[in-house]
């Protein structure tokens, strides 16, 4: 057998089929789930057969992705990622807090 190589042929590594994501609405809240696929679970989210909270808040745009290796992992890290403060999302999704904010905090 050649590296990588077997009777069957290739050898192709598992692929990630589940994903956590977090959702910025239109009034700057947002929304964390779970899915086999970000693309399609946005254009749900975005045609209004989403959650019902994000229904409300349209448009959305889909602001971070993690990939997940099974169900339970992604089911376990969407909840963790629901329980993260607001500021601790901002941080994770890439956004830098508003001058304002900084002020209303301190």
């Amino acid at each position: 057998m050649v590296f990588g190589l077997s009777r069957f042929g290739a050898y192709n590594p598992p692929v990630s089929r589940y994903f956590c994501y977090i959702l910025c609405c239109q009034d700057g809240s947002f929304y964390t789930g779970w899915t086999t696929d970000p693309h399609r679970r946005l254009k749900e989210h975005a045609a209004g057969r989403g959650a019902r909270y994000t229904r409300a808040r349209l448009p959305v745009v889909l602001a971070y992705v993690e990939a997940q290796p099974d169900r339970p992992a992604a089911m376990k890290r969407e909840r963790a990622l629901k329980c993260l403060s607001r500021d601790r999302k901002r941080r994770l999704i890439g956004f830098e807090a508003a001058p304002e904010e900084d002020k209303a905090h301190a």
